[in-house]
């Protein structure tokens, strides 16, 4: 038998780490280029967006100031996401980053909701938020954060943010993927067409009253 310490053993070893498939941490696919400023214009399909010709690519693709503006909170939810994706920011694309601006009111709340194509990581600007994601195993974890407190949300999974202090409050928000994705829970009310009343009756065991006052509030 050969010994652990033989410099041939090490070398098969060696051959073998790097030959072994490595899992990918990143949501998008890795670059094959410095960058790919997104066309989004094109009529090809792919999964992502084609990239615009270098000769017409300028500086100004490389920066986005849309998360320099508050965004409006009157709304039924109180908060605002200013997103800065592949959509909005072109340069983004194929980089597997994307970032949000999230505004809330005094007691403003970012619905439940989920991003299947990401993980989520936050920085608390202003105020004071609780927030709390449920796992697969049904496991709720959450917590109120202050200036400067950050959070994680492991990708795909529900979670929230609420508005718990006293004033206005503010969150930048990062993701590893140029386009995050959302579902939102209150989708199954609001789905275009809609989900038949007896799926969600039977589902939430209500009847069509509270199936159908819920829809209404969101205008389905």
């Amino acid at each position: 038998m050969k010994s652990s310490n033989s410099p041939f053993y090490l070398l098969s070893c060696l051959i073998v780490l790097v030959l072994l498939p490595v899992p990918s941490r990143s949501a998008d696919p890795d670059s094959l280029q410095d960058f790919c400023i997104a066309d989004l214009n094109a009529t090809i399909s792919v999964n992502g967006f084609p990239c615009k010709p270098a000769s017409k690519v300028s500086a100004n693709d490389f920066f986005f100031d849309g998360l320099t503006k508050e965004g409006n909170t009157t709304n039924i939810f109180g908060s605002n996401v200013t997103a800065a994706n592949v959509l909005s920011f072109p340069g983004l694309n194929t980089l597997g980053a994307a970032m949000n601006r999230v505004d809330y009111a005094p007691g403003g709340i970012n619905p439940p909701h989920s991003h299947p194509r990401a993980t989520e990581s936050g920085v608390v600007i202003q105020g004071q938020l609780l927030v709390g994601f449920v796992t697969t195993q049904n496991v709720f974890y959450s917590k109120v954060l202050s200036v400067g407190e950050m959070f994680v949300i492991p990708k795909g999974l529900v979670h929230f943010q609420k508005n718990v202090g006293t004033g206005k409050a503010l969150a930048f928000t990062a993701f590893n993927s140029h386009l995050p994705g959302v579902e939102l829970s209150i989708s199954l009310f609001t789905s275009k067409p809609s989900i038949p009343n007896d799926v969600l009756t039977q589902t939430f065991q209500v009847d069509d009253a509270v199936v159908n006052a819920i829809k209404s509030k969101f205008g389905s």
